[in-house]
């Protein structure tokens, strides 16, 4: 068995927790070590086995991930959990190797225009970067897993509607760099169930045995009913965060990820299994209450409860 059919098993749905990295990027007040260490620990006592944990990005810029390699070793000591880190330079790809996380993040743009404002690079010489993440993933001594998004795969803030065929070939150019799966990002919360049902069934079928990663941001409430037309059409990992939060500091617009919760609650009513105790999961609400108590959290499984029971946590 490889390393990504052991971590992702093609057989059921793989839950990927973001709120530690992408739930973290917007916040006014940065939960401590211990708070994430708690809400790792609280998480995988309910289930959860797969988290994003941070990014190797520099600390003067982003100071909510300075203490990334304490929680990469939190999830690490956990049997069975799986972390993921988010790296975008060599330098961050050095560190990210260094720390031991089971699995490398990377972004791409779907579009020039948004490579270049946020990347300061073209998109070409960001698939060259991913290509050199993969090498430095081979010659390491762990091999992690490495994954490379597109980001605003099904609509853009700055130029707006996206080339559907312009995104698949992004994810063939990504395969061909190396990386073990391809993450399709609704980072502005653009698409509709019949948008995101079409590209994830292009890119399933491109994709061939490699999986797709669903990334889905509920800006415009259409998150769980994108999460299912993707779960439809074939993918089998998808990304949610606790209570809703996240957006992207670098995409005008962009506002909280899918409810992690309302998410393994979609999955498990329709048949999938995700070996997540709900109520369980919705208890560690708490942590973010105490430690962001100005945060927005939102779900409708939090608010209303699970059917035939009474809401833990608001």
């Amino acid at each position: 068995m490889s390393r990504i059919e052991e971590i992702y098993p093609a057989e059921r749905i793989s839950l990927r927790e973001v709120g530690l990295r992408d739930g973290l990027q917007l916040v006014k007040k940065i939960p401590s070590t211990d708070a994430k260490q708690r809400w790792v620990r609280e998480e995988y006592a309910a289930g959860v086995r797969h988290f994003e944990v941070g990014s190797f990005l520099p600390a003067k810029t982003f100071p909510q991930f300075v203490d990334v390699r304490d929680v990469v070793a939190t999830v690490a000591a956990l049997p069975g959990a799986h972390g993921i880190a988010l790296a975008l330079s060599e330098r961050g790809v050095n560190e990210a190797l260094e720390s031991g996380v089971g699995e490398i993040a990377s972004v791409i743009s779907a579009t020039e225009e948004h490579s270049q404002a946020n990347a300061h690079r073209s998109r070409e010489s960001a698939i060259a970067n991913l290509k050199r993440l993969c090498e430095m993933r081979d010659a390491s001594p762990h091999k992690p897993l490495v994954n490379a998004a597109i980001s605003m795969a099904l609509g853009c803030s700055i130029i707006g509607a996206v080339d559907p065929a312009e995104v698949l070939r992004l994810v063939d150019k990504c395969l061909e760099a190396g990386v073990d799966f391809v993450g399709i990002a609704d980072t502005v919360g653009y698409a509709g169930p019949k948008q995101v049902a079409e590209l994830t069934r292009a890119a399933v079928k491109l994709a061939g045995p490699k999986p797709i990663c669903i990334h889905l941001h509920d800006t415009r409430g259409m998150g769980i009913a994108n999460a299912a037309a993707a779960l439809d059409e074939g993918a089998r990992i998808l990304d949610g965060s606790l209570g809703g939060l996240g957006g992207c500091p670098f995409a005008p617009g962009a506002t909280g990820n899918v409810v992690f919760e309302d998410l393994v609650f979609l999955c498990e009513s329709n048949g999938f299994a995700t070996g997540i105790d709900l109520e369980k999961l919705i208890a560690v609400r708490r942590i973010l209450r105490e430690e962001m108590p100005n945060e927005a959290l939102y779900g409708g499984v939090a608010r209303a409860g699970l059917p035939g029971g009474s809401a833990k946590a608001a």
